[in-house]
């Protein structure tokens, strides 16, 4: 089996051992330590750039899915939604042939006509080593060494929850009225304006190993994802809202390249900024990252980041195919131009 390494301290590696920017380029560099907290496809996109520039990463995911495999196997055996876990994982997966078959074999379904179908083998592999080791985090660091992941996979918290949204006009007929909406997969494909969210149960605990990373960290990511059930959830769970805030580290914000149908409809990006905020108002921003060509107002946008005490950064950070992904290698370009202002980074020799 192989191992991957885990994050830990700050350490000096060799440009030539490197893969994305920088890769090829003599001299050595120092890696910073990185907590990236969010969940689903946006928080992947981030990891997929961050493990080119970093080991020492924390991923940090939201564990209040209910719906498809994630949410069968949580009705089933009361445990925490793994699917984001999963994505998480495989998203560090390397690109060497091992990482990518590992990264194929745990993100594929099952099609059939039976109970497995739809379920994603990656999915059942977490539930055993659960089952088996009693043991969240543990049974999470075995799977990163089967795989080989640069980096940790952590839940942010220790029980599943459900998302509540109070919601502006879901009836059409009605559009002032505000009704709960509860469930993840409801908040996400929700009909009307979503106002603001609460995590149930209230005040849920958080894992101390995410605790410990968000404090231990240099830089703290946040997005891109689905605002309300991927990136906001972060901000409500009490112990790991108070290391946000109490961190040495520097926190980036990095933005969606479009709304979401439902959650987000008709959102501009600095609408983003303005939610983040009303759910904490104390935590401060250092940078704000978003697409050079999607941002239309960019003193709106400019003004709504300094409310949060954060610099705008532009940069071409999405693929060219015109879909609303993100480039993993422009990406991980754009962060590593951010880091390197403080002296991390490839881009510093």
């Amino acid at each position: 089996m192989r191992t991957g390494q885990p994050a830990g301290g700050r350490r000096d590696r060799d440009h030539r051992g490197a893969s994305g920017p920088g890769a090829g380029v003599r001299g050595r560099f120092v890696t910073p330590r990185v907590a990236a907290l969010g969940g689903g496809h946006g928080l992947a996109a981030s990891l997929s750039a961050l493990r080119r520039l970093t080991e020492d990463l924390t991923a940090i995911v939201t564990v209040a899915d209910d719906g498809g495999s994630s949410g069968r196997l949580r009705a089933e055996f009361g445990v925490l939604p793994p699917g984001d876990l999963r994505k998480a994982l495989a998203a560090l997966c390397g690109d060497d042939e091992w990482g990518q078959t590992w990264a194929r074999v745990v993100q594929h379904r099952f099609a059939s006509s039976g109970p497995l179908h739809g379920h994603a083998v990656g999915n059942l592999l977490i539930v055993a080593l659960w089952e088996l080791l009693r043991d969240q985090v543990t049974a999470l660091e075995w799977v990163g060494r089967l795989l080989g992941v640069r980096g940790r996979v952590l839940p942010m918290a220790g029980v599943p929850l459900d998302i509540e949204a109070s919601v502006r006009g879901v009836d059409p007929a009605r559009p002032d009225e505000i009704t709960l909406v509860r469930g993840q997969a409801q908040v996400a494909t929700t009909r009307g304006t979503v106002l603001s969210i609460r995590l149930l149960p209230e005040n849920p605990p958080a894992v101390p190993e995410a605790v410990a990373a968000v404090r231990d960290a240099e830089w703290v990511v946040l997005g891109p994802g689905s605002w309300f059930t991927s990136v906001i959830p972060h901000l409500l769970v009490p112990e790991l809202a108070r290391a946000l805030l109490e961190t040495s580290a520097r926190r980036v914000v990095a933005l969606n390249l479009a709304p979401q149908p439902g959650e987000t409809e008709g959102f501009s990006p600095q609408k983003h900024l303005e939610v983040l905020r009303a759910h904490a108002p104390e935590l401060r921003i250092d940078i704000v990252l978003a697409d050079v060509g999607v941002v239309k107002d960019r003193a709106g946008l400019a003004r709504a980041a300094a409310d949060l005490g954060a610099e705008l950064v532009l940069a071409p950070v999405a693929m060219d195919d015109g879909s609303p992904r993100h480039d993993p290698m422009r990406l991980a370009k754009a962060y590593d131009e951010i880091f390197a202002q403080c002296g991390f980074g490839q881009g510093r020799n």
